[in-house]
């Protein structure tokens, strides 16, 4: 693995993808609460991932070598970083906040990322540019979700609820950080464990605050294994990848894009009305990856 990104043609189509699927998961497990408890639904979507990425993985007969007990521990803490405990704390916090605020708190991972990589990924230095670029995407976010994202919900364990989408958010950054730095590994097999991290803590959880679920029908369980395989197993594939290629400032910028699918596909599928600050929010998400990507997109243009 190279030390200093590699950010490609087929890097931006990869985080084009990831936005756009994570965008419209939100439609889908709409439609999976219709039947299913919120922690059933996410223990069942980590559930059929992790199973998946295991046979897959089995398959390939793919073994995951590290040269070190540091490096395992590397490994350990982005599974537990990466998927376990920022579903605990988003579970938790989704309580007490509105979902604007969860909203700009997952925009805010790519606000975390710059500074961490400064200092810990080699190649990945904290510009001024940069820096400008991801505030102005940052605010874009903030004006397409609107005034909704800082209602208060009247909630005692408010301020406790917003720390825990900020403490998910940054889960989110380290386990980029930490994935990034780990020595070259099979890339199935990282994506493999950080679901069975997942799986190992949210099943539990799930039995012990909802009790065992009813058996789902044939439409739920299809939704569960679209949610499974498709935003969970395949778009972790593809973090993956992008981290450990392109790097985790280039990744975070995924976190700008899935409002805007959120809020385009919501209106395609389910009619609800577009924001009138669409295309402001848009212009300044698009002016702020400018700002970040400046040298990587003159690089891909000059070759066109």
């Amino acid at each position: 693995m190279s030390d200093s990104p590699n950010i490609t043609a087929t890097s931006w189509l990869s985080i084009l993808l990831l936005g756009f699927v994570w965008g419209g998961t939100f439609l889908v497990i709409e439609l999976a609460l219709q039947t299913m408890t919120p922690f059933w639904i996410a223990a069942a979507r980590i559930g059929f991932a992790t199973l998946l990425t295991l046979v897959i993985w089995s398959i390939l007969g793919r073994k995951l070598w590290l040269s070190s007990r540091q490096a395992w521990g590397s490994l350990i803490i982005v599974g537990i970083a990466s998927s376990a405990l920022p579903f605990m704390l988003l579970s938790w916090g989704l309580q007490y906040v509105t979902s604007g605020f969860a909203g700009v708190s997952m925009a805010a991972v790519a606000l975390l990322v710059l500074p961490l990589s400064h200092f810990l990924v080699a190649g990945e230095r904290m510009t001024l540019r940069k820096t400008l670029g991801l505030i102005v995407g940052f605010c874009g976010v903030v004006i397409l979700i609107g005034g909704n994202a800082f209602t208060s919900t009247g909630s005692e364990l408010e301020t406790l609820g917003r720390l825990a989408c900020l403490g998910a958010a940054a889960c989110y950054a380290v386990s980029s950080i930490v994935m990034r730095r780990l020595p070259a590994v099979d890339p199935i097999g990282l994506a493999a464990v950080p679901l069975v991290f997942g799986s190992l803590i949210v099943i539990p959880v799930a039995y012990a605050s909802e009790g065992l679920p009813e058996l789902p029908d044939s439409q739920t369980l299809l939704i569960l294994a679209f949610l499974g395989l498709i935003p969970t197993a395949g778009a972790n594939f593809l973090r993956v990848w992008i981290i450990r290629t392109a790097g985790p400032v280039f990744m975070s910028l995924t976190n700008y894009q899935v409002p805007i699918w959120s809020v385009l596909l919501g209106a395609l599928v389910l009619s609800e009305a577009l924001p009138s600050s669409l295309i402001l929010s848009l212009t300044l998400i698009l002016l702020g990856v400018g700002l970040t990507q400046y040298g990587p997109l003159t690089r891909l243009f000059s070759r066109s």
